[in-house]
């Protein structure tokens, strides 16, 4: 552990180096492959090269490489062989991307990341014994499914659970059989009932459904107290969304002064960020795992030839879209996610949202960290605790100005729903001044509209449309009321 410490302060005071000798590895590696020939990787010198000779693609324009590599043609992307994939399919689309998993992306990516985030936890907390026990693990909706007699695919956390070292797989729980259960009401219950006796002294997962099994652990073991199942439980690592939504549960379930909660940046693209001290305000970039990033303004997106930033030129507080190459053969691929830079020395992120889930329909420019925040707020001043919520823009009409339209499953609601609703609305204005604006004398925008949504209601909404579990999520925001007419009539129970 103290070896990966020391590698982690190295990348940190040295992040432009660090990131250059990255994309010479990249670039060195990959130079005789299809794609390198392609874009004459052998003549690319420097990150100028790179850009001029290579455009930024998104999964539909990677998708003809991949589906090649599935079919079990080699040394495309990447040149060492190419045989798991993860299958990654969120609430926004029914289509399923299929990310490679190569052997560098679990060893020197993945892997070596989930060790960096153990490091820096132990880092802060030297007496920590939680490596005494074991770690619960919450991911992998789906089997492993065979393509041909090389190829396989997963969702990201059924693939690394099968590729697990030995002495990882050891101290995780529940079995593999069971982790790996692909429906997902069956695998809490299974996860719960398996694991009520075992020594957890750590929990990785997304929080909805970390929530979901608490509660089913406190059916079982009559107690509303986490730590009367697993008394020596200490670390909770999160990432998938935002936790301030769901902090005040967790810190309701589990009422311990020495519980702590670790955010990390994952996803099937690859392992971003992590969370390196407990007063941080903001992930650590990982920059020495293989991934060589760039950084796309908001005011780029959407250009025919948008430009990108390097680390050494992005600036606090802006929204970026992320830009990866990584060493599974994504180049200069447009991962979805929008960032925040909260600290540049050393460089720190916050996810802020998705490129495409945000509301803009009157010059507002809410996103994803606004509404979270705002919920928080919210919830602290009404004592309400909010499981999920989704919002999308109310367009003006004859004489009515906009809105926003919202629909809130709340676990607790002490309060009448239009007292939650004008908090929510006030906190909002505060956070962002945009909407501040429309919001004035109702010129642009009235006051938001909120429906309740009856316990259970967005799993249901999730599982009619076969995205039940794992890492499907409910949009938080969206600029078109697709999703939003979808739920409406789960709303009426």
């Amino acid at each position: 552990m103290r070896l990966r410490q020391s590698a982690i302060t190295n990348f940190m005071l040295n992040p432009h180096e660090t990131q250059q000798q990255v994309f010479n590895d990249l670039i060195g590696s990959a130079q005789f492959t299809e794609y390198g020939k392609q874009y004459d990787f052998p003549s690319i010198n420097n990150i100028s090269d790179f850009k001029k000779a290579v455009p930024l693609n998104d999964y539909d324009t990677l998708k003809p490489y991949i589906e090649r590599n599935m079919q079990g043609e080699q040394n495309i992307l990447w040149p060492s062989p190419v045989h798991w994939f993860a299958k990654s399919s969120g609430t926004t689309s029914d289509k399923s991307k299929f990310i490679p998993i190569t052997k560098e992306c679990m060893d020197d990516n993945h892997f070596k990341a989930g060790k960096d985030v153990l490091s820096m936890y132990l880092k802060q907390f030297p007496e920590s014994k939680f490596m005494s026990g074991k770690s619960l693990t919450i991911g992998g909706s789906h089997q492993v499914s065979q393509v041909n007699a090389e190829t396989f695919y997963g969702d990201l956390s059924a693939v690394m659970l099968q590729n697990l070292p030995l002495y990882i797989q050891a101290v995780r729980t529940p079995e593999l059989s069971i982790a790996l259960m692909d429906e997902w009401e069956e695998k809490i219950e299974m996860i719960a009932r398996t694991t009520i006796q075992e020594n957890v002294t750590s929990i990785a997962g997304v929080p909805t459904w970390t929530i979901v099994l608490i509660k089913r652990l406190f059916e079982i073991a009559g107690t509303d107290n986490l730590m009367d199942i697993w008394p020596n439980l200490e670390f909770y690592m999160h990432g998938g969304v935002s936790f301030t939504p769901y902090r005040k549960q967790f810190e309701k379930f589990i009422p311990s002064p020495d519980m702590h909660y670790w955010e990390t940046y994952n996803a099937s693209e690859g392992f971003f960020a992590m969370q390196d001290t407990t007063d941080s305000n903001g992930m650590v970039l990982m920059l020495n795992h293989g991934i060589y990033y760039e950084f796309m303004p908001m005011d780029e997106y959407g250009k025919e030839h948008p430009e990108t930033l390097e680390l050494k030129d992005v600036e606090l507080g802006k929204n970026y879209a992320l830009v990866i190459s990584t060493n599974s053969g994504l180049w200069r691929y447009v991962v979805g996610d929008t960032v925040q830079f909260t600290t540049l020395a050393p460089y720190r992120v916050k996810v802020s949202g998705r490129l495409k889930h945000y509301i803009n329909a009157f010059g507002e420019e809410v996103i994803v960290d606004n509404s979270d925040q705002a919920i928080a707020k919210a919830s602290a001043e009404t004592g309400a605790v909010v499981n999920d919520y989704s919002a999308a823009p109310v367009y003006m009409s004859g004489d009515s100005n906009g809105a926003h339209e919202w629909i809130i499953e709340f676990d607790n609601l002490p309060c009448p729903l239009d007292v939650f609703v004008t908090s929510l609305d006030k906190h909002l204005q505060s956070i962002n001044s945009d909407y501040e604006a429309k919001r004035h004398k109702d010129i642009a925008l009235r006051m938001p509209i909120v429906h309740q949504m009856p316990k259970g209601g967005f799993n249901k909404w999730l599982k009619d449309k076969g995205k039940l579990g794992g890492q499907h999520k409910v949009p938080r925001l969206c600029n078109e009321r697709k999703f939003l007419d979808e739920m409406m009539p789960y709303t009426k129970g």
